[in-house]
């Protein structure tokens, strides 16, 4: 593995991830949102059981609550009214808990939207879908809104993990597209997404898989970007 890392194509790429990370731009949203009954803002996984507590909450995802409700106001005053929320609601007895922790079961506080995000004067105006798995795609409701709103060409995708929750969410819309041969454009701002961090050492002591929160986020960012959404740094 070392050989890998110190091969001179690796350290080219590394070196040009870097430059296109730096060189992300920062879109103004009148630009975006100038026809706001085709755009569509989907939030993903902004509990509380992600944000502050239980056992896969992140301080790095909490700190996505208040640029993330700032993109909401903005879309809200400039005439955005579809807002979609996918969020986890697990079973009990979730089969996907044999991979994570046990987090935000139905009916918990977990479960439930991060109060900031629920104390917005349109948060009544939003769409809430559960979720049972790491996919949004997965759940029939996503694709039912999608359907039922064909105006909408413009989704613009924030919340969390990055590597996880985003990066299915966005590869679902944007492969759905590509599938049914459908003009849209998939939105990413970066600093509106974020993903937890979970260093090799401290892995090691718990048992669980290393998880370079940094690094993740950028990978998939880029691959994102090389399967035709788009990254921007802000809107």
């Amino acid at each position: 593995m070392n050989r890998l890392i110190e091969q001179p194509q690796t350290a080219a790429f590394f070196g040009y991830l870097e430059d296109w990370f730096a060189t992300l731009k920062v879109w103004k949203s009148e630009e975006i949102f100038q026809s706001p009954e085709r755009c569509a803002i989907l939030s993903v996984d902004l509990t509380e059981g992600f944000c502050h507590f239980g056992a896969l909450a992140s301080p790095r995802v909490a700190g996505l609550i208040d640029p993330v409700v700032h993109l909401m106001e903005d879309a809200w005053e400039q005439g955005v009214r579809n807002f979609v929320l996918s969020q986890d609601t697990h079973d009990p007895e979730a089969v996907e808990f044999s991979a994570w922790p046990p987090h935000c079961i139905r009916g918990t506080e977990e479960a439930e939207t991060v109060e900031t995000i629920k104390t917005l004067p349109f948060f009544k105006e939003m769409t809430l879908i559960e979720k049972n798995s790491i996919d949004s795609g997965m759940n029939g409701g996503l694709a039912a809104w999608i359907t039922a709103h064909p105006q909408v060409d413009t989704f613009v995708v924030v919340g969390d993990c990055t590597d996880l929750c985003v990066y299915q969410l966005a590869m679902f819309l944007r492969l759905q597209a590509n599938e049914k041969q459908q003009q849209r454009r998939v939105i990413v701002p970066e600093n509106c997404v974020q993903t937890y961090d979970l260093p090799v050492e401290t892995a090691r002591e718990i048992g669980a898989v290393p998880h370079p929160g940094d690094l993740l986020h950028l990978l998939f960012l880029y691959h994102l970007a090389l399967n035709g959404v788009e990254i921007v740094k802000s809107i």
